[in-house]
């Protein structure tokens, strides 16, 4: 068998934009049916595809872009209910909402934290009002501004009191600098500031689709044998799918990221090229990391890698992540740590909202967020 062709993150760099990868996965234990993205009463989505000849083909959305993102986050942490990073990743800054833990007696202690969400478990990632609305934690005090005033003139935003700005041009490669100083994973999956107008579209775009496929209707059952609810013994409908191939695509955008920072002589604006590098070597290790084990999308939608290819024949991910962090030389020290806390009053936190104040949810928080950073829907 030929070995397989290794791509690193400096060599992506130097290449074309973009860069297409695509895998080819089956569902685990060779089972025909497995179960796409979907709604109650609506099921998944599965529409005709032109192909040559006048012909079309039946394609299956199996997972959108916003949902891969959410995918491909969620193997930056340790585990499915672990706030922690991934061993490889530690190092790289992110950001964490945290709140007062829950003494013995029952009270908030103010002297012991425990994070809540980070930016990387969050759709609006470093945008989200669980960071912009807390405070900086500094040696375990609480700044006197919120995080939000805090990023405006690090960026260079003079807001002037008024509820919405916006960067001029020559702030453009603060934007970059300081998203990439706090959350550099944002800049990967996109990020949306409506506040201020800043909106930067996705670095790494993944789908995942089925092709020639077919949907099978079946249906399930639940039983209540104490009778302790009004439900009774409802039956409900179950949406599976089959497919000839099932397949995921992922696309850089270089370009996009290039634009992320230049250089004019010795001056350098926004990323500089090592900075670029682990953006790509982060992007690259986590599609690495997704493949490289069945990965369960959701219940009943368990996929293994059969093969990964760039155009041609089968290829291998070659990135060292602990390298590239060394190499972007973030930021560590006890007044200005890798991680972020950003604290919040758990009283604040975990307030009671008034039903006039809460917002319809359109599918999952993350996923209806993560489609906004691109489609500003």
């Amino acid at each position: 068998m030929p070995e397989k062709k290794r791509i690193t993150a400096s060599d992506v760099l130097k290449g074309e934009s973009p860069l297409v990868l695509t895998a080819t996965l089956a569902p685990v234990a060779d089972l025909d049916r497995f179960q796409p993205a979907g709604f109650p009463e609506v099921g998944h989505v599965i529409y005709r595809a032109p192909r040559g000849n006048g012909t079309t083909e039946h394609v299956c959305i199996v997972d959108s872009a916003a949902s891969m993102a959410n995918h491909l986050e969620s193997v930056c942490m340790r585990g499915p209910h672990d706030l922690d990073l991934a061993e490889d990743l530690i190092g790289m800054p992110y950001l964490r909402c945290v709140t007062d833990e829950i003494g013995e007696d029952g009270k908030p202690n103010q002297n012991s934290k425990e994070p809540v969400v980070t930016s990387l478990t969050e759709g609006h990632r470093i945008a989200s009002t669980y960071f912009l609305g807390g405070k900086r934690l500094t040696n375990k005090k609480p700044s006197d501004r919120r995080f939000e005033d805090e990023l405006a003139d690090e960026i260079g935003i003079v807001l002037k009191g008024e509820k919405r700005a916006h960067p001029p041009a020559a702030k453009w490669w603060n934007v970059f600098k300081t998203i990439f100083r706090y959350d550099p994973n944002a800049l990967v999956h996109g990020v949306l500031f409506p506040q201020w107008q800043v909106k930067i579209s996705r670095m790494l775009t993944a789908h995942l689709e089925a092709f020639g496929a077919g949907r099978v209707d079946r249906s399930g059952v639940k039983f209540d044998r104490l009778g302790k609810t009004t439900s009774g013994q409802p039956i409900f409908a179950v949406d599976d799918a089959t497919a000839k191939e099932i397949r995921a695509t992922f696309v850089l955008d270089l370009a996009l990221l290039k634009s992320f920072g230049r250089k004019d002589g010795k001056t350098e604006f926004g990323l500089n090229d090592h900075q670029k590098e682990f953006l790509v070597a982060l992007a690259l290790w986590k599609i690495d990391r997704m493949l490289a084990t069945p990965f369960r999308f959701r219940s009943g939608c368990h996929l293994r890698c059969v093969s990964l290819k760039n155009g041609g024949p089968d290829i291998q991910i070659d990135v060292s992540l602990r390298d590239a962090i060394r190499s972007a030389a973030f930021r560590g020290n006890e007044t200005d740590p890798v991680v972020t806390d950003l604290y919040w009053p758990r009283e604040e936190l975990y307030r009671e909202v008034d039903e006039k104040e809460a917002k319809p949810a359109g599918g999952t928080e993350n996923e209806a967020a993560s489609d906004e950073n691109d489609d500003n829907e």
